[in-house]
């Protein structure tokens, strides 16, 4: 899969791109049922809010065969491969939950500040992707993106370890309002599928969730093989050591996996 020269164009303009409904609902019902799965797991890859609902899931591509095949996907990797010219590598994967009535705040950060500060990734060459297992609504916590933000460059951040149960490098009220006077606030929404790419310098954050309605997604950092992180202090199942390119699968492994697990309950 290729992006057009308009899509490309539009990204290093406002740091970001959403492709809706990517994968199909047979594909991302299958990965939504094994996410429900691994929240329930007790396992240190999994972290809880506060509360004890889960917050965020990560690694399960290295034990979860759909989202391994997920990690591998050319409607995923070749789109960031032609924007870096190079092959890549998984520096991160993680599911957020945001679970109905009880999903916590991500505060407004900038993801190369971490990746940086705790990881010592020289550059920011490593492509957020955000795949929804959900439909993504405006009442149910969705990523909200400060458009352009990412030509502000490294913006300086502050370590929190109190606001939720993740610790964050953070922005101040201050910073954070001048990007969004300059930039405003966009939130992607869309069905369950859609894949949304954003720079690593561009300003997020996502509310609360009290609505019924969970909010699913598959985050992953793609990072050029020749970025890869020199001094990390992370955990190797948040911050990963295997700096081995990704060699892409067939586009319909997700889809066979989904109709042979589907076959196989039935």
């Amino acid at each position: 899969m290729k992006l057009t020269q308009q899509q490309i164009d539009d990204f290093h303009r406002e740091g970001w791109l959403f492709l809706p409904e990517l994968f199909s609902e047979e594909e991302t019902a299958y990965l939504a049922r094994e996410a429900v799965a691994i929240y329930a797991a007790d396992r240190p890859e999994v972290w809880r809010e506060k509360s004890g609902a889960p917050r965020t899931a990560f690694a399960a591509h290295l034990y979860n065969e759909g989202f391994a095949a997920l990690a591998a996907h050319p409607r995923m990797i070749e789109p960031i491969e032609q924007i870096f010219g190079e092959k890549l590598y998984m520096h991160q994967f993680k599911i957020n939950a945001k679970s109905a009535f009880t999903g916590d705040v991500w505060q407004w950060h900038q993801d190369y500040g971490t990746w940086k500060r705790d990881d010592g990734m020289p550059e920011p060459r490593a492509m957020n992707i955000a795949i929804f297992l959900d439909e993504v609504m405006p009442i149910n916590g969705p990523l909200m993106l400060v458009p352009r933000s990412q030509h502000a460059g490294d913006l300086k951040a502050s370590h929190d370890r109190e606001t939720t149960s993740y610790p964050l490098w953070t922005l101040d009220e201050e910073t954070v309002t001048r990007l969004v006077r300059e930039g405003g606030i966009v939130a992607p929404t869309g069905k369950a599928g859609g894949m949304l790419m954003f720079h690593g310098n561009l300003v997020h954050g996502s509310a609360g969730n009290i609505t019924p309605y969970p909010r699913k997604i598959v985050y992953l950092t793609l990072n050029a093989v020749s970025n890869y992180i020199r001094s990390p202090t992370r955990p190797d199942y948040i911050a990963h050591r295997d700096f081995t390119p990704i060699e892409t699968v067939d586009d319909d492994a997700l889809r066979r996996l989904a109709r042979a697990h589907r076959q196989a309950a039935e």
